[in-house]
């Protein structure tokens, strides 16, 4: 289905006119342990972008993670450079921050990549955002990635962003999403950018 004109409005990406973005897989998950995407990351895009929309966790106050796999790999490990920072409100205006957060990050860690923190469990928390690959299936450079999730928990917005590099020059055609502890609700729609 592809967006044309409509793009920019949708996804902030002015400036690709000429680009095509088309909805790939959606995936919903109900009391999961993780959603993978295991297809449809080829070079056909040179961007993907995953969408995140009402993700609630079982149990109170896990990070909501990612972690991908090369060409022929398995486990979720590849290694991964990043950084990790938040901004937060209270609803009450009685609290206000922003924070970098070393914990969140990874110096050439293998772990799953934590892109949003301390989500609660309750009928009114959930996070929702987006995450942008850049250049999958690249045998050459090591590939680049950004989200912003925005968290409303325990009377708090967060809003979190996550940057870096997955260090490896082989091609990514796998990334698994879940809850750094527990299962969870929501839905994930993954998007090509030619």
């Amino acid at each position: 289905m592809p967006l044309g004109a409509h793009k920019v409005a949708l996804f902030g990406v002015a400036g690709v006119s000429t680009d095509t973005v088309v909805l790939l897989s959606t995936q919903t998950a109900s009391d999961s342990s993780s959603l993978d995407f295991t297809s449809d990351i080829t070079s056909t895009y040179g961007e993907y972008i995953f969408k995140f929309y009402d993700v609630n966790p079982a149990s109170s106050q896990p990070s909501f993670d990612f972690q991908v796999n090369a060409v022929g790999g398995s486990g979720f490990n590849e290694t991964i450079t990043s950084t990790f920072f938040y901004t937060y409100h209270a609803e009450d205006d009685s609290y206000a921050a922003l924070a970098y957060v070393t914990g969140r990050d990874q110096a050439q860690g293998t772990a799953y990549q934590k892109i949003a923190g301390d989500i609660g469990s309750g009928a009114d928390d959930s996070c929702a955002g987006e995450l942008h690959l850049f250049n999958p299936s690249s045998t050459t450079y090591v590939k680049h990635f950004y989200s912003r999730v925005n968290v409303n928990t325990n009377a708090y917005s967060v809003d979190s962003y996550a940057a870096g590099y997955i260090n490896t020059t082989s091609a990514i055609d796998e990334i698994s999403f879940k809850m750094s502890s527990g299962n969870f609700d929501g839905t994930i729609k993954m998007w090509g950018v030619k």
